[in-house]
């Protein structure tokens, strides 16, 4: 099927923008805290790094959640369903509201065992500890200022949820400078002051979200009928949730193994594993961006019945994540020198990171291919239980094996192991091509029952 290219480049521009700038400015956050605290010591940068794997795990259910409730909703809103859309706002919170209060539990119970996943050095294993005390607590507040971020996305507001986040992330950064460094008459907190920064900005970023939710265009929980259970409803949920958080924690733990394997390999590799992420995930951006629009996207025409639509959509998308992926890569080869130079590391740690940094940027071709198409098209569509079976076979089947196996049984140098963690992303390409060539995605996944048609 034909499309409207000038129609199709509007609509991906409107929302891959804010939603880029959103997941740039949350990146932001990670880069101004390894910035700032590479500047005091490379310890505090790396104590920092290891911590906030655990926010990293939580994320993995909390997203499974809000994907869920974004692959739900963009179909129902094109299919023009508010109801069923505030019915689905209730189930993400039930689901993250519970997450976020195991999280913050673990953190102010066990921060020390939480640490020593990570390292065995006691000097970080100490600074991480004090970080996540403090950090626990922003915790219990992501999960929820996720699920309204989430429902303003597929309501085509996207532009005031960037902006809603991108004032969290500024908020953030400079009060990371005031608590760090104990500008303004602060304490000097350095990695305790990174987590207060943290905390707070997380608190500005709910209120915000409560305050403009109040809004009348706005889709808002039905607080009245927050326990209430719908049935169909809630297997449809269930349906693409338990794939996706399967997936999410196959990814997120997996993710984590990672930083865990390159923190045992010494405080060198460490530190430059450390800086490489947050390059990674600051590049990312972009391909981030055009995986959450191109859900939207495909969700909307095929909500709306427009299934021809939807593929075509589809299709132009997966071409699209392509060149962003080179693009990617030429991107990061040029930052190579400016990042080499703009952090406080050892001589060796510099040398890993130079060679991290080209493993990467091969790797980011994998990245965005599979982050559009993937978790764009085929979630778009609903077929969210290959993004599991594919990290399954390809980086617990392959890819952490080999990591593990180089790291403590050969003895592998340190960028060999690392490239073993960026196999797996570009080892998969062939496999998700011949998946999406199946068009299995391409169908609607909206009911007609009672329960689900507008009141």
């Amino acid at each position: 099927m034909e499309i409207d290219k000038k129609e199709f480049n509007a609509k991906l521009k409107k929302l891959t923008l804010p939603i880029a700038f959103q997941s740039l400015m949350l990146a932001s956050v990670a880069a101004g805290d390894a910035l700032m605290l590479g500047r005091v010591a490379q310890d505090q940068m790396t104590a920092v790094s290891l911590a906030t794997q655990i926010q990293f795990v939580q994320n993995m259910f909390i997203m499974a959640a809000t994907a869920a409730g974004a692959i739900l909703g963009a179909q129902y809103w094109g299919k023009g369903d508010k109801i069923t859309l505030q019915k689905i706002f209730n189930l993400m919170l039930r689901w993250s509201g519970l997450i976020s209060l195991l999280f913050f539990a673990a953190c102010e119970i066990v921060p020390e065992t939480l640490m020593r996943l990570f390292s065995h050095d006691d000097p970080i294993i100490a600074i991480g500890s004090g970080y996540l005390r403090i950090a626990g607590f922003s915790y219990l507040m992501t999960g929820i200022s996720q699920c309204y971020l989430t429902t303003m996305k597929v309501t085509d507001h996207v532009g005031p949820c960037a902006w809603i986040s991108s004032s969290a992330v500024v908020l953030n950064i400079l009060l990371n400078a005031v608590f760090i460094f104990g500008l303004l008459g602060a304490p000097k907190m350095e990695a305790r002051g990174a987590a207060l920064a943290t905390t707070l900005a997380r608190v500005v970023e709910l209120a915000l979200c409560l305050i403009l939710s109040a809004g009348e265009k706005y889709i808002r929980p039905a607080w009245s009928r927050f326990f209430e259970r719908h049935k169909e409803l809630t297997r449809d949920f269930r349906k693409q949730c338990l794939p996706l958080l399967g997936g999410g924690l196959f990814w997120g733990v997996g993710f984590t193994s990672y930083t865990a394997i390159m923190g045992h390999m010494g405080t060198d590799a460490a530190a430059a594993n450390s800086v490489a992420a947050v390059v990674r995930d600051l590049i990312c951006c972009v391909c981030n961006g055009v995986g959450s629009a191109a859900g939207i996207m495909v969700g909307n025409e095929l909500g709306a019945g427009n299934l021809e639509k939807g593929k075509a959509y589809g299709i132009r998308l997966k071409n699209i994540s392509f060149v962003i992926g080179f693009v990617s890569m030429l991107v990061v080869f040029a930052l190579t020198p400016l990042v080499t130079r703009m952090v406080i590391l050892t001589d060796e740690a510099q040398s890993y990171l130079t060679g991290m940094m080209i493993i990467m940027g091969v790797y980011m071709i994998g990245r965005s291919v599979n982050t559009v198409t993937i978790n764009g098209v085929l979630d778009g569509g609903g077929d969210t239980l290959f993004d599991m079976y594919s990290l399954a076979v390809c980086m617990w089947g392959v890819a952490i094996p080999l990591a593990l196996l180089g790291a403590f049984v050969f003895h592998w140098p340190v960028l060999l192991v690392y490239a073993c963690t960026c196999l797996d992303e570009v080892g998969k390409i062939p496999w998700v091509m011949a998946r999406f060539r199946k068009y299995k995605w391409v169908k609607n996944l909206t009911r007609d029952t009672e329960e689900a048609q507008p009141g």
